[in-house]
């Protein structure tokens, strides 16, 4: 099976939860969407946070709205590193006995306890699709990359879902990797 897949870097980010938004922004504070993302109601909003850890910090962190029910910070490896903080690979959500981190904006602060990953890269994709594909939910497949940066990705996780789109998120380090500014093309091999 070969099956072209469009890929978005995705660069860090956060989600928050409710609690933690109200705790940033105040109360029932509603975020202001700046674009709709590709996957049907997730947006990028205009505000910003600020992440820190010890005497590192890094600045201008963009917001993914709607709330999650826990907040998570998704960053590169290299971000990790640079904050100093154990880098663990893993699904979306899955942030259980992760690395905690203070967020930081004009009108508060937050420290979590855990939320901190590089996401594992991943496509997202309908059941429809899937079906089409021969992918189930869960399954790993390799993505290869043409180009002068050629290299396969393997072990990118299926992660299925009613009104996902067909799309590869890499983070940063791994679209740099395959010379991938923003957006490009694979191919499920």
């Amino acid at each position: 099976m070969t099956k072209q897949v469009l890929i978005d870097v995705s660069a860090r980010h956060i989600h928050l939860s409710e609690k933690d938004r109200d705790d940033l922004f105040g109360k029932g504070y509603k975020l202001k969407r700046a674009k709709e993302l590709r996957q049907k109601g997730e947006f990028l909003a205009k505000e910003k946070i600020d992440i820190q850890s010890n005497s590192r910090k890094i600045s201008n962190i963009a917001v993914i709205g709607p709330a999650r029910d826990k907040t998570q910070v998704e960053l590169s490896h290299t971000d990790i590193i640079f904050l100093k903080l154990e880098s663990i690979v893993r699904e979306s959500g899955d942030i259980k006995a992760t690395p905690g981190i203070t967020l930081i904006c004009p009108k508060g602060k937050v420290k979590i306890r855990q939320g901190v990953i590089n996401t594992w890269r991943h496509i997202h994709t309908s059941y429809q699709e899937a079906e089409k594909l021969g992918l189930k939910d869960k399954d790993l497949v390799s993505v290869k990359i043409k180009g002068k940066c050629s290299l396969t990705f393997h072990n990118v996780i299926v992660r299925l879902g009613k009104n996902y789109k067909l799309v590869m998120h890499l983070d940063t380090d791994e679209g740099n990797a395959a010379g991938i500014v923003k957006k490009g093309i694979g191919y499920i091999v």
